[in-house]
């Protein structure tokens, strides 16, 4: 009972990260391990904790070649120095040589992958936990995914996120041979087929990892509801059965929600140093127009003030981001709007970004559509020019994309699934509702569809439409932000600890929920 009054301890376990906050030790500035929407949300996330008087430390691999590749001027003695007090900070850094060479957060090697986690996991399960001794532990994703089953062993509650629905499969052997002693917590762990006993099971039945992340954590969540709910009715093929099976137990037994990532804080046109022309909810109209006109300019555009942008943001993946459908109307969309100058611009890699140049070098679209590399600076100018952010996915766990177009005054036209379904309602000017336009049927002509209904909001009188764009900006920074993300998560760690996380209880209740949402919005 002693340990009740003590401020709970939260231990973040990721694999990723990009930053943490100034006061979490000495080495905070140097950690930029990234490889994907993972690293921003665990880097924010510890940061708003953090800022907001939580407990909390991490625990990431000491991805050194990764890490100190900006240091520069910091000597190899002063490097020394830093890391002799690292056990005393709550930065927790996992030590193997599986991962101190690595130039990336991921290998395109799935056995150095597992080599990574297992090194990974066990430095965390060995030393970190008995370190740190947590009240609570939260997971990530399937590199992650043994720690839940031993948390459960130790009497340690454990949230488990998804934030990808990826796994990997090995045997015990396997895993024990890599020092992790599965052997005291093996029955928490889930497998190919039901284990008779431990002997039999360790050499020819291996160990799912993400959905052992699910069977052993105390709690789980995706990062939206919807996705989870899609998840449970099996709308998605490509999600094996025994994550479908173990995300529906966890539901059923109210184990489970969903909780939005959020864009980073430097996603904010008042203050981005990459946009040509800073702004904000009320002074939009100036700096968007500015943006405008530069984007147009540096791409070969057809210069007009009047001409809608409309935005892609995301990698030209067919399989999930839905670039084929813009591929297979994008002559039609361009021709019925010749008039109106109607411009695409697209900064993205992937398979189909060949397709969309030779749809424009065919028929010759160079100044009604651009298609550039992904580049950093870029992006951010593209939403701060654009109009409409264009997010056609089949299937999206979460989005980011669409929330910065509406922080930026971009209005996203999205498909009806997963986060977009959570954070894109549909526009109606008429009752000051919405923020963006939503098609329900996956396939081109509701994306025709949606686009119909951008073009008819931008038609609108400007003063009306000034007006809804000023609405969606300000709601998008109220509630599209990490203080949301973050209390979303301590209302789930009180949840789970059935007490405060911070001094004086919960405070401001998160708003992350869909339906309220919808109703605000």
């Amino acid at each position: 009972m002693v340990k009740d009054t003590k401020k709970p301890r939260v231990l973040i376990v990721t694999p990723e990260v990009t930053y943490l906050p100034p006061g979490m030790g000495n080495m905070a500035n140097y950690f930029r391990a990234k490889a994907g929407g993972l690293a921003d949300v665990s880097a924010a996330l510890v940061s708003a904790l953090f800022k907001q008087g939580a407990d909390v430390h991490v625990a990431l691999p000491d991805f050194r070649t990764v890490f100190y590749s900006g240091v520069g001027p910091v000597m190899r003695k002063e490097l020394s120095t830093i890391r002799s007090n690292m056990p005393e900070d709550r930065i927790h850094l996992a030590e193997d040589r599986a991962f101190f060479y690595q130039s990336g957060v991921y290998s395109n090697y799935p056995q150095e992958n597992f080599k990574i986690s297992l090194a990974f996991q066990r430095e965390v399960i060995n030393h970190i936990i008995p370190r740190v001794q947590p009240d609570l532990i939260h997971c990530n994703d399937w590199m992650t995914g043994l720690i839940p089953g031993q948390a459960r062993w130790m009497g340690i509650p454990c949230l488990f996120t998804i934030h990808n629905i990826h796994t990997e499969k090995y045997t015990l052997e396997q895993i024990e041979d890599r020092g992790v002693d599965a052997a005291s917590f093996w029955q928490g762990l889930f497998y190919e087929r039901p284990p008779e006993n431990y002997e039999e099971s360790r050499n020819n039945n291996k160990v799912d990892f993400l959905t052992s992340g699910v069977f052993g954590a105390h709690f789980v969540n995706t990062v939206s509801q919807t996705f989870l709910m899609e998840i449970i009715e099996g709308q998605h093929h490509f999600i094996q059965e025994p994550i479908k099976q173990e995300l529906a137990n966890k539901w059923h037994a109210e184990c489970a929600t969903g909780i939005l990532n959020a864009p980073d804080p430097s996603y904010n046109p008042a203050t981005d140093k990459s946009l040509p022309a800073a702004y904000g909810p009320d002074d939009h109209v100036r700096g968007k127009l500015e943006n405008k006109r530069y984007i147009q300019q540096n791409l070969g555009l057809l210069q007009d003030d009047k001409a809608p942008i409309f935005f892609w943001p995301s990698r030209l993946d067919p399989v999930q981001k839905g670039c084929q459908l813009l591929a297979d109307i994008m002559y039609d969309v361009i021709s019925k709007y010749w008039d109106n100058n109607l411009q695409i611009v697209v900064v993205a890699n992937g398979e189909y970004q060949k397709i969309f140049r030779d749809i424009v070098l065919h028929h010759g679209f160079e100044e009604r559509v651009a298609v550039q590399n992904f580049d950093e600076r870029l992006s951010r100018i593209a939403f701060a020019a654009s109009d409409f952010v264009l997010m056609p996915s089949s299937f999206e766990p979460c989005g980011l994309p669409q929330m910065i177009g509406a922080i930026y005054g971009s209005l996203p036209v999205a498909h009806d699934t997963g986060g977009l379904h959570d954070t894109v309602w549909q526009m109606n000017a008429q009752q000051d509702k919405g923020n963006g336009f939503l098609y329900r049927f996956q396939d081109t002509q509701g994306l025709w569809w949606a686009i119909d209904k951008a073009m008819e909001f931008y038609f609108l009188p400007p003063e009306v439409r000034e007006a809804q764009v000023k609405r969606v900006m300000l709601h998008g920074k109220e509630n599209f932000n990490h203080e949301v993300n973050a209390r979303a998560y301590i209302d789930l760690y009180e949840k789970m600890l059935h007490r405060p996380l911070i001094g004086g209880g919960g405070g401001k209740k998160s708003s992350q929920s869909s339906s309220d949402e919808k109703t605000k919005s």
